[in-house]
C-alpha cells in the first residue's frame, strides 16, 4: 500500500471511531417501564413526565437517530438544527444509520450554509427556545451538542440583527481570532449561548451529551456553552474586541447590548438542574488512528490532541519534526544539525504554548526508535489562519500547502538533504469533512509538491499569499491531493498524520 492509502485509512478509522451513533449507544440507555430512568455513563436521571430532545451541531443528526432508537415511545418531541445538505450527503454515502426513521418525532431544520449562521438556523434556534421555555419541573430535556453548534444556534440579543452579529464574527475570524475568542464574543451577544438555553429550560432536568470540537473540552466554549455556566464576562468580550481593533467599527446595536448593564443576571445563575457529559473528543479519534497505524507496521506516536496556533508556525513545527526523523533514517540522528533542529523545535513549541505537550519527552521517544522502522506521527487540534488575501481555502489545505513549501525549502537549502533517504507524506483533514467554505476536508502533500507544481506552471507562494489553497489543490494534478470525504456527520476538530518510511 502507498503512504497515501495508509494515511487515508488512518483518517477514516479515526473519524469512524467518533461517529455519533456508536458513541451514543455506548453511553446511553433507558431502564425500567413504570418510572423509567435514563442512564448516561452510569448516571441515572428519572423520566417523571415528558422527555424532550433538542440538538445542534454537525454530528447531531446521527446522535439524534441513535437517541430516538434508544428512547423509543418515551420521547415526546424533538427539534434539531443540523448543517445544510447533511441529510442528502449521508443518504448519498449510504449512511442510513445516521438518518432519522420515517415518522420520526424529531423535527429537522437544516441551516448554517458554509458553517455561517443564517435565517434557517435562526428559525431552528427560535423553535428550540420556545420548546425550552415551555418545560415544567417534571420534564427532562436531552440536549445533543457537537461542533458547529455555535453557527446552528444563533439567537442574538435584541436589538442585534443576525447579519450584524455575523459580520462581527467574520471580521474577528479574518483577523486570526481563535475559536475560543470567537465563542466568547458570540455567547456574550446571545440569548441561548453562555448557559442561556439551560436557564430557559429551568426548572426541567437538563442532560447534555457533548461531542467536543474544542481543545481541552471546555464545557462553556463547545458550541458556545448553551447549557454550561459561562466563565467569561462582558469585560472578556470587550478585551477581545479591543485586541483585534474592532471597538470603533461595532454596529450600534452591539454597542447598546454591551453597554447596557447587566447583559446577564448579576447573581450567579443556578445550574443544579443541569448535567453536562462529554461523549467523544479528538483524543479518542487519535488513539484509534494510532492503533491502526501500529497494525500497519508503523511506530506510531501521538504528538498532541491540542495543537493550536498560527498555521505557518505549526507548519514549521511539522517540517522540523519530519527533518529530524529523516536525519535518524540517514543515521545522522546525532550531530550539530539534529541538535540545532531539536533546539529550534523546543523553542517553537514553547512559543506555540500547546497545552499538555511535553516535546522534550516526545523527542526522547522518537530518538529511541530504530532507523529502519516506518514512523507515523499523529496530532490533532485546530490552527488559525490570518487572512491576507481573497482566495478560497481552509486551515487544513493551507497547512498542507505550507508543509509542502517548507519541505521543499529545506531540501533546496541542503538543510533537509536527509529527506532524500525517506518517503514522506503529510495529511491534514477536518473530521467533519468540511475545510473552510469548500467541499474538501483537507489535503495531502509530499516534499516534491512545489517542484511538481512549478512544472505545471503553478506558483505555491502566490497561492498562499492569496489564502487560495483550495484553488491550488483543485488545479494541481487534477485535484489528486485534495482529501474529499463528504460531510461525515461528526466533528472533533482536525487530524494531522505524518508518515515516513525508508526508501
Amino acid at each position: 500500500m502507498s503512504l497515501r492509502e495508509h494515511a487515508l485509512s488512518l483518517f477514516r478509522g479515526a473519524v469512524g471511531t467518533v461517529r455519533p451513533a456508536a458513541m451514543l449507544r455506548r453511553a446511553l440507555r433507558l431502564q425500567g417501564d413504570g418510572c423509567p430512568q435514563l442512564l448516561v455513563k452510569g448516571q441515572a436521571f428519572p423520566v417523571k413526565k415528558d422527555l424532550y430532545l433538542v440538538g445542534f451541531g454537525k454530528a447531531v443528526l446521527g446522535m439524534a437517530a441513535a437517541a430516538e432508537e434508544i428512547l423509543g415511545d418515551h420521547l415526546t418531541r424533538g427539534i434539531i438544527n443540523v448543517p445544510l445538505g447533511i441529510q442528502e450527503s449521508l443518504q448519498r454515502a449510504g449512511m442510513q444509520e445516521m438518518l432519522l426513521k420515517p415518522r420520526s418525532k424529531i423535527q429537522v431544520i437544516e441551516g448554517a450554509k458554509n458553517n455561517l449562521p443564517d435565517a434557517e438556523a435562526l428559525k431552528g434556534a427560535v423553535a428550540i427556545q420556545e420548546l425550552a421555555e415551555g418545560l415544567t419541573a417534571d420534564d427532562l430535556l436531552l440536549v445533543l451538542i457537537s461542533g458547529g453548534g455555535s453557527a446552528l444556534l444563533p439567537a442574538p440579543i435584541p436589538p442585534i440583527l443576525l447579519e450584524e452579529k455575523e459580520k462581527l464574527t467574520k471580521m474577528l475570524a479574518s483577523r486570526g481570532a481563535a475559536i475560543q475568542e470567537l465563542n466568547i464574543v458570540r455567547k456574550t451577544l446571545s440569548v441561548l449561548k453562555g448557559g442561556g438555553l439551560a436557564q430557559l429550560a429551568h426548572p426541567a432536568q437538563v442532560v447534555s451529551l457533548i461531542l467536543s470540537d474544542v481543545i481541552g473540552d471546555p464545557l462553556d466554549i463547545i458550541a458556545s456553552g448553551p447549557t454550561a455556566a459561562s466563565s467569561h464576562s462582558v469585560q472578556d468580550c470587550l478585551q477581545i474586541l479591543t485586541k483585534y481593533n474592532l471597538m470603533h467599527s461595532l454596529p450600534k446595536s452591539v454597542e447598546t447590548v454591551l453597554s447596557s448593564s447587566p447583559t446577564k443576571p448579576s447573581a450567579p445563575a443556578n445550574y443544579s438542574h443541569v448535567s453536562n457529559i462529554i461523549l467523544g473528543s479528538n483524543r479518542l479519534a487519535l488513539e484509534e488512528a494510532r492503533r491502526q497505524a501500529e497494525g500497519l507496521g508503523y511506530a506510531a506516536l501521538v504528538l498532541s490532541a491540542a495543537v493550536q496556533g498560527e498555521v505557518g508556525r505549526v507548519a514549521t513545527l511539522y517540517c522540523q519534526l519530519i527533518q529530524l526523523v529523516c536525519l535518524a533514517f540517514a543515521s545522522l540522528g546525532e550531530g550539530p544539525l539534529s541538535d540545532e533542529l531539536r533546539g529550534n523545535l523546543l523553542q517553537l513549541a514553547a512559543e506555540l504554548q500547546i497545552p499538555g505537550l511535553d516535546l522534550e519527552q516526545f523527542l526522547q521517544v522518537l530518538r529511541g526508535l530504530g532507523p529502519d522502522r516506518a514512523v507515523c506521527i499523529l496530532a490533532g487540534g485546530e490552527t488559525t489562519v490570518q487572512l491576507q488575501g481573497t482566495g478560497k481555502g481552509g486551515r487544513n489545505q493551507e497547512l498542507a500547502l505550507r508543509v509542502g513549501l517548507g519541505l521543499h525549502k529545506a531540501q533546496a537549502t541542503g538543510a533537509g538533504s536527509p529527506q532524500g533517504s525517506c518517503e514522506i507524506l503529510f495529511l491534514s483533514g477536518g473530521t467533519d469533512g468540511q475545510d473552510g467554505p469548500t467541499e474538501a476536508a483537507g489535503a495531502f502533500c509530499s516534499p516534491g509538491l512545489v517542484a511538481e507544481a512549478r512544472r505545471e506552471g503553478l506558483d505555491v507562494e502566490a497561492f498562499l499569499r492569496n489564502n487560495d489553497s483550495y484553488s491550488f489543490f483543485s488545479q494541481f494534478q487534477g485535484g489528486h491531493h485534495l482529501l474529499v470525504t463528504g460531510l461525515t456527520g461528526t466533528n472533533v476538530m482536525d487530524i494531522q498524520a505524518i508518515l515516513i518510511r525508508a526508501m
